[in-house]
């Protein structure tokens, strides 16, 4: 079973553990974190959802993330979850913005990552991904901008979007 630390809204530790698919209680937290990645040419990877995964099933989404380990950083979380999802390192993660959403009782930590190895070098995880796809700054925007990105995910990416004028 998976076991995650607990948060208040501040982003501090309680000390608490949660177990993944038990209820969270209220006024705590877990930490999910997701990275874009961003190749050396200036392509976006997005990576396609598995058909059996309970949200977003088939989705397409900005590359990789997931929930943080029971005593994981951020940044730790992040390449975890990259090396799993994709087989690839980055490295220059920034972190863009943290964002807490109470509805699901998470705190998202959003990063962008630096890749210039080979695109071909993808490995997709079982049960998490089923295909995988760069796409240029101009296929990415019409991404982003229409209704083939998950809503959520695009609006915690929105400042960097407009920075990049990708919006």
């Amino acid at each position: 079973m998976e076991i995650w630390d607990a948060y208040t809204a501040d982003g501090k530790r309680t000390g608490e553990d949660l177990y993944r698919g038990v209820r969270i209680p209220n006024g705590r937290f877990h930490m999910v974190c997701e990275v874009l990645l961003r190749h050396a040419d200036g392509d976006y990877l997005c990576m396609r959802r598995a058909a059996t995964k309970p949200i977003y099933p088939g989705r397409w989404e900005a590359t990789a993330g997931g929930s943080a380990l029971k005593g994981e950083e951020p940044i730790d979380c992040i390449k975890r979850e990259l090396k799993e999802e994709t087989g690839l390192t980055g490295t220059d993660f920034r972190l863009l913005n943290r964002t807490v959403w109470e509805h699901n009782k998470c705190i998202y930590y959003t990063y962008l990552c630096s890749y210039d190895g080979p695109k071909d070098a993808i490995v997709l995880q079982a049960g998490e991904t089923e295909g995988y796809r760069w796409m240029t700054e101009r296929e990415f925007g019409a991404f982003a901008r229409g209704g083939g990105m998950i809503p959520n995910q695009k609006r915690r990416y929105e400042a960097y979007f407009r920075e990049q004028d990708i919006l």
